[in-house]
This record gives structure tokens, sequence and C-alpha cells, in this order.
């Protein structure tokens, strides 16, 4: 699989509902326990008078892309059905979902499996980010470097990198500021937005081009020149990953990341909503967890465009418009609290 099959996907797991499933329906899973099941953890479950949470299936295939030692247990429980949760999706987007999985619940994955399933990931989605693949495996971006550079003659090359934000960054950080510095000079009302997307960094980074071109300086500085490719996380994506550093900047430098932009009206009232969300989906970070799941369906159901909005509410029935426009205004609120404490936290960490 591709990794623009796997950027265009929405959340994986169908719905957090359960089912149970008769155990010889499910079949086994490309595991990334290397030496498969651990019997004494399985005799262990099997004795344990605690209810097991479900396991994960993907629809598709129904093979088991977590769970695979409770259903062991609940064979030799002697049990016909267990409890489930379905997913859909292909072979190696169900191998990140199992590797998330056994690296935040039950038995650990051992590094050395970890260090596997990188490389294997590495290989699958070659532009994916350190930061990205680390966040899945449970390794650190460094080894997950290692791992690439290992690996180099045997994966796909690509020239941009996926981050943890959902962004597409080009690995040489230089070539992305020349590229938005050729942009800025060749449309000069063009916003910092648009030539972000286009040249594949960070309005920061684009800010910062922008304020070297008018003092008549180069779009790269001298420190960022050189032979020799950038590391696999590029600057730009470093900061939008990582909490910002606490010493001071050298000249030259990126700006540190800035607090959340608020969203106040002109420009930036026509959002394109849609956009941004399936930009998200392309994150990892909301992908992969329960939480950011939520939050995908969550944002999702906002993208009703105003003609649907006008059925909507011309199909309100008369006797309930009151305690609709009551709850209605009750999520406006809802939203409005949520954004308010994310910008909060947004101050917060980038005032360090």
């Amino acid at each position: 699989m591709n990794g623009q099959r796997l950027a265009d996907a929405s959340a994986l797991v169908s719905h957090p509902s359960t089912e149970l499933v008769p155990l010889s329906e499910l079949t086994r899973f490309d595991s990334p326990r290397l030496s498969g099941a651990d019997n004494e953890h399985v005799r262990l479950l099997a004795e344990s008078d605690t209810e097991l949470p479900p396991i994960l299936v993907n629809r598709r295939t129904m093979s088991v892309v977590d769970g695979m030692h409770r259903v062991r247990a609940a064979e030799l429980r002697g049990q016909e059905k267990i409890e489930a949760v379905f997913c859909e999706c292909d072979d190696e987007e169900a191998f990140v979902l199992a590797v998330k999985a056994n690296i935040s619940h039950g038995l650990p994955l051992p590094r050395s499996d970890r260090n596997a399933a990188a490389e294997r990931i590495v290989s699958s989605h070659p532009e994916w980010s350190d930061r990205a693949i680390a966040s899945v495996t449970g390794l650190s971006h460094k080894t997950v470097g290692a791992i690439r550079r290992r690996a180099s003659g045997e994966i796909p090359h690509s020239h941009t990198r996926l981050g943890r934000d959902g962004r597409e960054r080009p690995v040489d950080a230089a070539e992305g500021r020349e590229q938005a510095g050729r942009i800025l000079a060749e449309r000069p009302g063009v916003s910092l937005r648009e030539v972000a997307r286009e040249a594949g960094v960070c309005t920061a980074t684009v800010r910062d081009v922008r304020d070297r071109l008018r003092r008549g300086e180069a779009p790269v500085g001298p420190t960022r020149r050189g032979p020799g490719t950038a590391p696999p996380d590029t600057p730009s994506d470093a900061a939008a990953e990582a909490a910002p550093a606490a010493a001071p900047q050298a000249a030259g430098a990126l700006p540190r990341p800035k607090a959340l932009a608020r969203i106040d009206g002109g420009a930036d009232h026509d959002v394109d909503l849609a956009g941004l969300i399936q930009n998200l989906r392309k994150d990892p970070s909301l992908r992969f967890s329960e939480s950011g799941r939520t939050l995908l369906r969550l944002l999702d159901v906002c993208t009703v465009g105003p003609q649907e909005w006008t059925r909507i509410s011309e199909n309100v029935p008369p006797h309930r418009a009151e305690i609709i426009v009551s709850a209605a205004r009750a999520c406006s609120r809802a939203w409005q609290d949520f954004a308010t404490e994310l910008e909060r936290r947004s101050d917060r960490q980038a005032s360090g």
C-alpha cells in the first residue's frame, strides 16, 4: 500500500460499539509479534475472572488485528464467540493499527519486534517522518532515523516526509525554502498559506522567507546550505511536532512555534473546513488513537454544506424548533469552550 492511500483514508475504526463474533469466523493476521503468542500470557488470561476488552477485527478479511492472546484465551475457556470492534482497512493499515495497539496496552511488544515493525513501516510508508513512525512504534525518532538509514538502499525514495501533524514537508529544508522564495517572487500578492501548501513547508517558514527577501537576503541562510541531505525530520517538521526549545535561537533560525491562530472573521471566515478536516485525517497521532478518531468524527459532522443545513432546517418539526435552537446553541458554546481551552494550552506551550 502506498502512503497516499493511507493518507486519504478516514478514521479506520468504523464505530466504538462491539459485536459478538464466532471464533470460527476469525482468521490469523500477520502479527507484529515475531515469536507468536505467549502461551503463559494466554493461560493467565484464560484463568482470569476479569472481563477482557474486545478484540479488533478487520471486517474486510475477518483477521484479528489486535487481540491474538484474547482469542487464544477464549478458545481455552471453551467460548464459541468473542466481543470485537471492527475496522475497515488494508493489510498495511491493519499492521500499523496492530503495532500501535500492542505498544499501548496488554503484553508489551519487545523492542526487537518494535524495531522490526519500524523497518516494515519505513518500507511501506517512506513518506512518513521519523517522528510519525516513532509515535506508532514506541521508539525514539532517532532510532527510527537509524533504521531508515540502514534500509535506505531497499526502500522507495521520497522527497517529502509526512509528519505527525499530517503535513508533507521536503526532506531537504533548503529546497522547500527556495521553492517558497520563487513563488513569492513570481506572485507577490499570494497568501502565506497558499505558498506553504505549494512549497510543502509550514507558514512560519514562508513568513521567514518573505522577511528575508524583503531585507534583500537569500531564502536560505548560510547555516542551511551545504552538501548532503537534511535529516529525515526537517526543521519545520520538528518545530510543528515538538515543544519549543528553551535555548536561545541562533541567528537566522526559524521562529519558534506561535500560538494557534485565532479565527476572527475576514480572510479566515470562509475557511475550507472540509479541506482542513481532510488534512487532519492524514495525521497518524489522530487516526490511530481513540480520542483522535472521536474528534475527527465530531468535526466531520460540521462539514455539512449550506444547502444541506437549509434542507435540514426546513424539515425541523415546528413544535421542536425551540428545543433544537437551544441544543444547537449549546453545541456551539461547547465547541467555543473547546477552542478556547485549546488556544490557552497552545499559549502555555508556546511561552515555554
